[in-house]
């Protein structure tokens, strides 16, 4: 559907918003792989999902239009606006990102270099008829479980429809084309399950120039802080909390002065490589990355004024694909007095941590990593899938992630 077609119906906002969250953080992790891989297919996908935000938005807002009755409840839905509009922005600066590859517009292969240390790596993959995975179900092929790969996308070959959350009765048909997650090392081998090939990795280069080296490095954190922050401001929207909120104040701030060393790093390096026109795709990518950070900001700007959270928005943060947890850690539990890496919380749950904050509530861990210790009264708020929250509510001793 093209969003000059589309007309005003009944639809659920929340399913909407939902279904607009999925979207916006698939289109970061797709576009930046689009650039890894150096993918026009990759790239393609993307801009066909940017088709589909932009009619989620129009849908959105029509319905958020027809339910404004009176002044109060124009107040009451400006958040859930401008969640719509962030996850639009977002969606639009993945578009940008893509057209980096589709347009050519250069791109240095220290670029490609950087990126698989900065995150898990997406890689697109068709069913073909005989290859091991086709005509099963993810929940049968226990894919995640099994490999530690997740299915975060599916398109369907005979419909064409994109399936942004599936989940274990899910069937892998030949032609459908799956967007799969996972490290180097787990990969290939649900790559050639799917496909009946052997998967080959992106080639790559290290940098030359030290400059050139810093404002690439620059890239990858502005992309990391800028995918936290996203993550944190719907959990903050979920949770009504100022203090995840204010975290993301401070980390698009920290965004935007990234960018400012990243402008200087690349004007010295245009001296000192043989095609300086070939970091023009830097520059693309740097500014992409800023306006999802700022995406982020607009999506707790609700909470940071005092309006608080629409229940709408917490129930679509809560329903979509991968859902946001606030877990505190009991006297006594698995993960009281033990660091992440001790009980293995990412290999053993699939959840990623993204922020603790310490029991007395002064102080905040943003990304935490493998050494963080936790205490008995630290909250810990992770992302993944609802099974991997579960299993993170027994580490930390609460019988109910969703209560």
């Amino acid at each position: 559907m093209n969003p000059e077609d589309v007309e005003y119906e009944p639809v659920s906002v929340k399913a909407v918003l939902a279904e607009m969250k999925d979207t916006a953080e698939l289109l970061i992790d797709l576009s930046y792989s689009a650039v890894l891989h150096g993918s026009d297919d990759i790239a393609r996908e993307v801009l066909e999902l940017e088709e589909r935000m932009d009619v989620l938005q129009m849908q959105a807002r029509m319905s958020l239009l027809m339910a404004a009755r009176n002044p109060e409840d124009a107040e009451r839905l400006a958040p859930v606006l401008g969640v719509v509009g962030a996850a639009e922005k977002i969606s639009d600066a993945a578009g940008d990102i893509a057209k980096v590859v589709l347009e050519d517009i250069g791109l240095p292969e220290a670029m490609r270099a950087a990126l698989p240390e900065a995150a898990e790596t997406i890689v697109r993959a068709t069913v073909a008829e005989g290859a091991r995975y086709a005509g099963g179900t993810l929940g049968g092929l226990d894919v995640e479980t099994e490999t530690g790969v997740r299915v975060i996308a599916v398109r369907e070959g005979a419909s064409g429809e994109w399936n942004t959350a599936p989940d274990h009765e899910t069937v892998l048909r030949p032609g459908d084309v799956l967007l799969c997650r996972g490290t180097e090392e787990a990969l290939p081998a649900v790559y050639e399950a799917v496909t009946g090939e052997a998967y080959e990795p992106p080639a790559s280069e290290d940098p030359t120039v030290a400059d050139l080296e810093r404002a690439v490095d620059s890239i990858v954190l502005m992309k990391n802080m800028s995918e936290l922050a996203v993550d944190l401001a719907y959990g903050s929207v979920l949770f009504d909390s100022v203090g995840v909120a204010e975290e993301v104040r401070e980390l698009e701030a920290e965004v935007d002065a990234l960018k400012s060393r990243f402008e200087a790093w690349t004007m010295r390096a245009a001296a000192g490589v043989p095609d300086p026109v070939a970091l023009r795709g830097l520059v693309h990518l740097a500014s992409a990355t800023e306006v999802i950070s700022d995406a982020a900001l607009e999506i707790a700007e609700g909470v940071l004024r005092g309006m608080g959270t629409h229940p709408v928005i917490a129930a679509a943060v809560e329903e979509s694909d991968e859902v946001v947890v606030r877990l505190e850690v009991a006297p006594g539990a698995p993960l009281s007095d033990a660091t992440l890496g001790d009980r293995m919380v990412r290999t053993e749950t699939g959840m990623r941590v993204i922020a603790v904050r310490r029991g007395d509530g002064a102080d905040w861990v943003v990304s935490p990593g493998p050494t963080t210790a936790l205490r008995a009264g630290d909250v810990v708020i992770a992302k993944g899938t609802r099974g991997g929250a579960a299993g993170l509510a027994r580490l930390v001793g609460d019988d109910d992630p969703f209560d």
